[in-house]
């Protein structure tokens, strides 16, 4: 073994480190001459953080309400949140600290408040005066847990029941308990042996407020005499109670059971129902009772002047109604409607005229909160159908898989998607207007575009338009319907390497400017799209195949090879790089039987209609190589002016020109340094791992780092697959052919039995690796999909960092460490690619896992037709930058700091009638645009800004001088870094792993903004999260919600505005008249005065120990809400003043009718003295 001298080793190091410290000295102070001509305008004043809106479905809903004066519908959820929704655009999220679940709502109608009771036994009054509702009051109960709660209309005292049966009552004013206790033995005396359960519902009687009507979950119901303390009667049933409701004459009400039945009760009868009804039981002959069903969790009872009343109920189906989907079920008459819901019902609200329960109820709409969906169903009209939702609460109709948010998009991209979405919606809704209708919309202070882009599992894609705090759908794309659907499992190829959502989306890449559209899904393929107006049916779909692979074989040698160079510019790529197809493949094998050139997926080879909007205009697929399958696709970039896409994995890069629909470049990622690679690329020692072709240990090394958040069972895999290959021979690393076996003889002298145990232990190894890989391959792809961050590669994210694990160094020798290295970032521009460069050249700059930014220069034929038929000469330029942790992004700036951004070609519309020709070429004659670098003078450099996941560089160009250099983070690693444009100016935007949000000014690097915001409590965040300019940022906050936030002071300051407004001055209905019969004979609804029985005064002071009351942060909160509605107020006040200006009118008028009214009195009764003034009595 050959010995090192260390201290000649470390003198060597010393010397080489002072020489190079000296001269990067020297070419900073150089630059830093030069930089001190560029003004950085942003400071650390105009950066704060603050969330904005959260747009999305509720996630994991668990209770409605809904304000029939002011229109406002709340949704409260299992996490704690509260979402209140009014008209479409005004919009509210709220959070309970706890995170408790919420379990029930109640607004004070009209009043601008709301009661939240949760799970923890808390009660909560909310003040929605204000844009940002806060809460002004809580109530924590101690003893006793929370079940069920009810405010009457126009009262302040709301009734809690409790587990034990037992009835509270809170001032909602003071939020204190009342001395007034309902007990659940005195409310049902001797009629039970048993405790009759937790109070599961509460109401007054609509026509008299003295009587409380009372359930228990046993069967058994109350009606309480407030006034007298007592029971009046009691009501018993043999099945269990979900839910009870009055009709509005209060003289019946109506119960539910958990035997799928409804019971209609006389009040006056407690003794047995007056009719029971099973909606969904077979009726059985001879008079039996019908077979029982689910139970029926909720009823509403609801009375119409013209008509029948209607029964709405939900659940209550048969139980031999498998698979059957949750229904809603409408009774209105003879007529039974039942309505299929896609997920199941949470709650339903009935939607009436009249807030007023003695009245007519009138109902118009039913409100249904499903698990995953808002269903508005109107009553009115014949069928039921249902209102088109005008909320964005479709954003989980497929689980989204990634985002990308652009704001300040050309003016022009957003009423073109809007118009070809507008084809795509269903048709079949109520005419009506959305009922939900309540609040005002906020100015609109910001004026620039915003589009949002999710991708999803399905494979489809939606763009959102995100202008001013809202979201509203405007255009879907599925890029699934150009492949192949199988009908069954048994129909499926065994190609696929993920079992379920082959299509999901994992990469998009899109040029607002040219509107080209760049995917790469979960089944290692890329779709290139084009924008158009018109329709088109394509006969073939264009395909390409590419087999991008690296291996290594081993080979008995003294001394390593190196690795050969790029390609001679002009070549392309290796001959057997690719399979140059218009169609799919049929399967091959190679020649051991493995499946090999095998796409994942098929392509449709019958002709394909495309509706306007984006079409296909290119498929890309890697292919299964040698029985391995392709590996998932980490890096993905378009350029519309070049008309190229490249894309890169674990194994490489791959570049393809779509003009011509041909591949560029396709190489390992070693290949790419050529005879630059800083690693000395042999092994260590003879006996080491050796990488298995196509490397589905490259997809575990890949994974490694997010190891602890996959099953133990993948870790399992993944260690028994490794450790199952540490015993081979390895040699030195030669390139082989890409189409050989992996297993075909390595040429190396070597003794034939050894030789045969060798290959005999390779294919043990290859059987094992074909068994568990699909099945790694599937769990590895089902959490890429799920968890996946942008480069694939993060150390675990409990363990604290090795700082230089991963980064550029010469002692990473090993095989294992090499296989990582996998393209996670790629970027072309127009710029300087070498040192003696005087003006920029197209080029792509590519970034690697291991911390490496190497710079391919790209030689484009002259456009028009020449771009068609000559070919892109790709060459690598030599350059070879080094950062500490995998390159996450790139970006360039000119000599005065302004971004340089890519180049990009105008839209056009490509299917122009023929006609047009003529016009079209002369179109496509003219030179591509290029970047503003371009037109500069020759003499001036350019800036590259390289963010990786621990620093960022700032370089300077052509010299390639780093002249500012900020480590971003040591413990932690960025997840997200963007460079963005704020304030008319710009700069560098990161999201650690530790929850911080920071910024850097560019080029200078100095630290703006450094926020503690959110920890990574799971990889959605991670591989959502995105800063886009005007300080704008979002990440998917749960499955079914975007939160989003902002970095910029200015927007900060806006926000208020910008919010819209909850509470709006609205005149409550008058009350139901009572009648002169009713009135003159003591009929109609009977008033209570609750104070004289539940204030202080006459019940006395509640037990300290039940509840605690904890004052709420809303006071100071509504202060500011008061400064900032300064008009709502003078609206108020305005409105108040008509109001006493109106009744004054009014009060005039019945004074005026008074008098004439007591004038033609005193008239008639003057003519009656004059005529009978001379009679005598017995003449009359």
């Amino acid at each position: 073994m050959r010995k090192f001298n260390i201290r000649k080793v470390l003198d060597g190091l010393t010397a080489v480190s002072s020489v190079a410290s000296a001269s990067s000295a020297a070419q900073q102070q150089q630059a830093g001459n030069r930089e001190t001509e560029i003004q950085e305008t942003l400071q650390s004043e105009h950066f704060q953080l603050c969330k904005t809106v959260r747009h999305g479905f509720p996630y994991q809903p668990s209770a409605l309400a809904f304000d029939p004066v002011q229109k406002i519908l709340a949704i409260g959820t299992q996490t704690g949140a509260l979402r209140l929704f009014g008209r479409p655009g005004v919009e509210c999220y709220c959070q309970h600290d706890s995170g408790a679940a919420v379990i029930q709502l109640q607004f004070l109608i009209n009043e601008g408040a709301l009661v939240s009771a949760l799970a923890d036994d808390t009660l909560h009054l909310w003040n929605l005066r204000q844009k940002r509702p806060a809460i002004l009051h809580s109530l924590k109960f101690n003893r006793e847990r929370i079940t069920f709660c009810h405010l009457p209309f126009q009262s302040k005292w709301l009734y809690v029941g409790t587990e034990r049966g037992n009835i509270h009552i809170v001032n909602v004013e003071s939020f204190t308990l009342s001395g007034y206790v309902i007990m659940w033995n005195k409310a049902i005396e001797l009629s039970s042996k048993s405790h009759p359960g937790p109070i599961v519902h509460i109401s007054d009687n609509p026509m008299d407020e003295g009587k409380l009507l009372i359930g228990f979950e046993s069967g058994t119901v109350v009606l309480w005499d407030l006034k007298s303390k007592k029971a009046d009667y009691r009501y018993t049933h043999d099945e269990a109670i979900h839910s009870v409701a009055w009709h509005h004459e209060g003289k019946q009400f109506i119960c539910s059971h958990s035997d799928g039945t409804l019971t209609i009760w006389n009040v006056k009868s407690p003794t047995k129902p007056f009719q029971t009804i099973t909606p969904h039981g077979k009726q059985l002959k001879d008079g039996k009772k019908p077979e029982p069903c689910k139970p029926i969790l909720k009823v509403e009872y609801k009375t119409t002047r013209a008509g029948e009343p209607f029964i709405i109920l939900s659940g209550g189906l048969s139980y031999d109604t498998v698979g059957r989907r949750p229904c809603l079920t409408v009774m209105h008459g003879k007529s039974t409607a039942v309505l299929e819901m896609d997920y199941s019902i949470v709650d339903f609200l009935t939607l009436c005229e009249t807030p007023y329960p003695n009245d007519f109820q009138e109902p118009y709409a039913v409100v249904v909160l499903l698990e995953k969906d808002l269903v508005l169903i109107d009553l009115a009209q014949n069928g039921y159908p249902i209102f088109e939702n005008p909320y964005p609460l479709t954003i989980h109709e497929s689980p989204v898989t990634c985002c990308e948010y652009f704001a300040d998009c050309p003016v022009d991209l957003i009423p073109a998607l809007y118009s070809v979405g507008a084809r795509q919606k269903r048709q079949g809704y109520s005419k009506k207007e959305w009922p939900i209708s309540g609040g005002n919309w906020g100015l609109i202070t910001q004026s620039y575009p915003e589009i949002i882009i999710t991708g999803h599992a399905d494979g489809s894609i939606k763009f959102w338009d995100a202008s001013a705090i809202t979201l509203q759908v405007l255009y879907k794309l599925k890029t699934a319907k150009v492949f192949e659907k199988s009908r069954n499992k048994d129909d499926r190829p065994n190609t696929d390497i993920v079992d379920e959502d082959p299509y999901a989306i994992q990469i998009i890449s899109w040029c607002p400017e040219s509107r080209m559209l760049c995917i790469a899904g979960v089944s290692a393929h890329v779709i290139i799209y084009r924008f158009s107006k018109q329709e088109v049916t394509t006969e073939v779909i264009p395909m390409l195949e590419v087999r991008l692979l690296y291996e290594i074989n081993d080979v008995e040698s003294p001394d390593g090879e190196q690795v050969p160079p790029l390609p001679t510019p002009g070549t392309g790529s290796n001959p057997q790089s690719i399979v140059p197809q218009s169609h799919p493949s049929t399967s091959s094998s190679s020649s051991d039987g493995l499946r090999d050139n095998v796409p994942c997926l098929k392509v449709k080879n019958s002709p394909l209609k495309q509706s306007p909007g984006y079409q296909t205009e290119l498929v890309i697929q890697l292919v299964w190589v040698s029985g391995e399958p392709p590996q998932q696709i980490t890096s993905l970039a378009v350029n519309s002016a070049y008309g190229l896409v490249v894309f890169g994995n674990c194994n490489g890069i791959a570049m393809v020109d779509y003009l011509q629909k041909t591949v560029l470049l396709n190489l390992g990622t070693i290949e790419l340094y050529g005879s630059n690679d800083p690693y000395r690329r042999e092994p260590r020692s003879p006996r080491k791992t050796r990488q298995p072709s196509g490397g589905m240990l490259t997809v575990a090394s890949c994974m490694c780092g997010l190891s602890n958040l996959y099953s133990e069972s993948v870790k399992k895999l993944r260690t028994s697959y490794i450790t199952g290959l540490c015993d081979i021979n390895e040699g030195a690393v030669v390139p082989e052919d890409r189409c050989k076996s992996p297993t075909s003889g390595s040429g190396s002298p070597s003794n034939s039995d050894d030789d045969q145990k060798m290959n005999n232990f390779i294919e043990k190894v290859k059987t094992k690796s074909r068994k568990i890989s699909k099945m790694v391959a599937n769990d590895i792809a089902k959490m890429s999909r799920k968890l996946s961050l942008p480069t694939e590669l993060k150390p675990d994210l409990d363990v604290k960092d090795n700082s230089f694990s991963r980064s550029r160094s010469s002692s990473v020798t090993s095989i294992d460490k090499e296989t990582r290295e996998a393209i996670s970032a790629l970027h072309f521009c127009e710029t300087f690619t070498r040192k003696a460069d005087t003006s920029p050249s197209p080029s792509l700059w590519v970034g690697t896992t291991l911390g490496t930014v190497l710079v391919i220069v790209l030689n484009l034929p002259p456009g028009g037709e020449q771009r068609l038929l000559q070919p892109v000469i790709v060459s690598p330029s030599g350059t070879i930058l080094r950062l500490k942790g995998a390159i996450l992004r790139m970006a360039f700036l000119d000599t005065t700091g302004s971004l340089v951004p890519p180049a990009h070609e105008p839209w056009r519309e490509h299917n122009v009638p023929e006609d047009k020709d003529e016009k079209d070429k002369s179109k496509k004659r003219r030179p591509v645009s290029v970047s503003p670098s371009s037109s500069q003078e020759i003499s001036e450099n350019q800036y590259a800004v390289i963010c990786s996941e621990k620093q960022a560089k700032v370089i300077s160009l052509p010299s390639q001088n780093c002249i500012y250099k900020q480590n971003i983070t040591e413990t932690s690693f960025v997840l997200r870094g963007d460079i963005v444009s704020l304030s008319n100016s710009i700069c560098l935007a990161c999201f650690c792993a530790n929850g911080h949000i920071m910024t850097f000014s560019l080029p200078s690097l100095r630290p703006l903004l450094d926020v503690y915001y959110l920890p990574l409590t799971n990889m959605r965040i991670a591989r959502t999260f995105c800063f886009t300019n005007n300080g704008q940022a979002l990440y998917l906050v749960s499955p079914t919600e975007i939160q989003r936030l902002t970095y910029s002071q200015e927007t900060c300051e806006n926000l208020q505005e910008m919010l819209g407004e909850l509470f709006t001055p609205v005149e409550t209905p008058e009350a139901p008249n009572r009648g002169f019969f009713k009135g003159l004979f003591g009929g109609g609804a009977q008033s209570l005065d609750r104070e004289e029985l539940f204030g202080e005064s006459a019940s006395g002071k509640a037990s300290r120990s039940l509840a605690q009351h904890i004052p709420g942060p809303g006071g100071i909160e509504g202060v500011k809400g008061a400064a900032s509605g300064v008009v709502g107020e003078l609206a108020r006040a305005r409105l108040a003043l008509d109001e006493r200006g109106q009744k004054l009118g009014e009060l005039e008028e019945k004074t005026a009718a008074m008098l004439y009214s007591a004038d033609s009195f005193s008239k008639h009764a003057h003519e009656m003295m004059l005529k009978y003034k001379d009679k005598k009595w017995y003449q009359f």
